[in-house]
């Protein structure tokens, strides 16, 4: 179960939404979590009472107030090669669905355990059960099937 935060400076309700769409559909293809997997935060920074501080040029990439920070918090165990695809996906998908510049999409993953997770009722549902759909499977196994 990923949880996602995006924050966007200058934006408005639909580009929010496309940006949430892009970053699902993102983890979708490239880690293969649920489709109906989708927890999300989506804020929207005017520049006037709050904003996104960013070096333009940090690392030889050309930002603008077009800048996006997606934060995605999962659990561990992707491959690199699953991440790399999956920052590779978000910014594509950016574009196309929100016009945003691959150069101004910033990614950060957050990795956790089962146990940190609540879904509610103030109980750490995945403490004790089987590994959840979005669960990567272990090296060389196959994923685990998602079950109704």
């Amino acid at each position: 179960m990923p949880f996602v935060r995006i924050d966007a400076l200058g934006t408005n309700p639909e580009r929010l939404d496309a940006l949430g769409r892009a970053v699902h559909d993102a983890l979708v293809e490239a880690v293969g979590i649920p489709s109906d997997d989708r927890f999300q935060v989506l804020v929207g920074h005017d520049g006037t009472h709050s904003t996104l501080r960013y070096d333009p040029a940090y690392l030889g990439i050309r930002r603008d107030d077009g800048l996006v920070y997606v934060t995605i918090t999962m659990r561990s165990g992707r491959s690199p090669e699953q991440k790399q695809a999956l920052y590779r996906r978000i910014a594509e998908l950016a574009h196309a669905y929100a016009d945003t510049e691959p150069r101004n999409v910033f990614v950060n993953v957050l990795e956790n355990e089962p146990l940190d997770w609540s879904f509610g009722e103030g109980v750490a549902q995945y403490a004790h059960s089987p590994a959840p759909a979005d669960a990567p499977a272990p090296r060389g196994t196959a994923s685990p099937s998602r079950e109704g």
